[in-house]
C-alpha cells in the first residue's frame, strides 16, 4: 500500500510539473493564455454549479417522494 501512495504522489507531482512546463513553452502569448485559462476555469465552475443544483433538485424530489410514503 505504501508503494501505491508513493506512485500516486509521483504521478501528481509529475503532472503538475508537466503542466507548468507545457504552459511555459506554449506558442500562445501570456495574456491570451491567461484569458483562456480564466475562461476555462469559469466554464468549469459554472458547469459544476449547474450540476450541483440539478442534483440537489433531484435529491429533494426523491426525498419528498420518500417522505410521502
Amino acid at each position: 500500500m505504501r508503494t501505491f501512495w508513493k506512485f500516486l504522489l509521483g504521478a501528481v507531482i509529475g503532472g503538475l510539473l508537466g503542466s507548468a512546463l507545457a504552459l511555459l513553452f506554449a506558442p500562445v502569448a501570456g495574456n491570451d493564455l491567461r484569458e483562456r485559462i480564466r475562461d476555462y476555469c469559469t466554464n468549469i465552475r459554472n458547469e459544476v454549479k449547474t450540476a450541483a443544483t440539478n442534483k440537489s433538485l433531484e435529491l429533494q424530489s426523491h426525498l419528498a417522494i420518500l417522505q410521502r410514503r
